[in-house]
């Protein structure tokens, strides 16, 4: 106790000397604000590389760290093709700056309401410069769709610890969650992390694969898109059986205001599901669009966040 104590002395110290706007800037207080921009950000970040690689730019600079052998910057030889693609390594300084922010207003919160905080916090601010790595991999790697793959189910991960960090920083409270709707969170979410996966592997076989000099990674992109699509509606399913639970044990009626967070949890899931299978099918149908890709990865991202949610949300009880 003493030495919690004598830490929580000198952290006030120390903060004391701050400037008074740096210590505006990094008030606990803000860290909610912190939390989602870490969320959003890592989910654009999906978004945006995914149109690097949509727009042909993967290779718009060649080389890694720098953006040519000479320049550290795109040069005007590398046309808009260097814009897209330096202008995206560029918003991993956002990110960063947006986990700086938020693992130090997490610091300044004391050791009690910090809990639970410290470990995401930490994660996001090391995980950042591990994507800016290896995305640097599958630029010297010419954009191997391997490596391509990994790149996004680490950016993945990022999107469940950034969900993680808004959940607890909030702590909703306890709700009473149907023994089925419990039951079923784990094959929900074990479905839509299959699916994703598999997704990623589609995605390796399509015909976007970020420059021409690309290779893709040899699998039948028809018969995956199959294996795709099994886990994909057997999760829908789930989610809607999990959904309609809920929904028959709400006390307070059918009015939106008086939902429990856990059905307008399941409901969002549920919307976003139905929103990627139809998405999904049409590109299928449509050769693939650049623009159909580029929302199916915008839903995918907001997928694996709503799972995460979805599944804090059954577990309590």
């Amino acid at each position: 106790m003493r030495n919690r104590l004598s830490s929580k002395k000198g952290q006030e110290i120390l903060l004391s000397k701050l400037p008074s706007f740096v210590g505006a800037i990094l008030a606990s207080k803000r860290l909610g604000a912190y939390a989602w921009a870490s969320l959003i950000s890592q989910i654009l970040i999906v978004v945006t590389g995914g149109l690097v690689r949509l727009t042909g730019s993967g290779l718009g600079c060649p080389t890694w760290p720098k953006c040519t052998d000479a320049s550290l910057t795109t040069v005007p030889a590398q046309g808009y093709h260097g814009l897209i693609e330096f202008g995206n390594r560029m918003l991993t300084f956002v990110l960063l700056v947006v986990a700086v922010l938020t693992f130090l207003a997490v610091w300044r919160r004391s050791v009690e309401r910090s809990r639970g905080l410290r470990v995401p916090a930490l994660l996001l601010l090391l995980g950042i410069p591990a994507q800016a790595i290896l995305g640097g991999f599958t630029v010297l790697t010419k954009l191997n769709p391997w490596l391509v793959g990994a790149h996004f189910v680490l950016s993945g991960f990022m999107i469940v610890i950034a969900s993680v960090l808004v959940w607890r920083t909030y702590r909703p409270a306890e709700q009473v969650v149907p023994v089925l709707a419990y039951q079923l969170s784990p094959a929900i979410s074990a479905l839509g992390a299959i699916a994703v996966v598999i997704g990623v592997l589609v995605t390796g076989a399509g015909p976007h694969a970020g420059d021409s000099q690309s290779i893709r990674n040899g699998l039948d992109l028809e018969t995956w898109y199959h294996y795709h699509s099994y886990p994909a509606y057997l999760l829908l399913v789930l989610t809607l059986v999990q959904f309609a639970v809920l929904m028959r044990t709400e006390r307070s009626g059918i009015g939106a205001k008086n939902w429990a967070l856990a059905t307008k949890v399941s409901l969002a899931l549920l919307l976003t599901e139905w929103a990627q299978a139809v998405i999904g099918m049409t590109q299928a149908q449509w050769g693939v669009p650049a623009g159909l890709v580029a929302l199916h990865m915008l839903g995918a991202s907001c997928l694996i966040s709503l799972l995460t949610f979805s599944h804090l949300t059954s577990r309590v009880k």
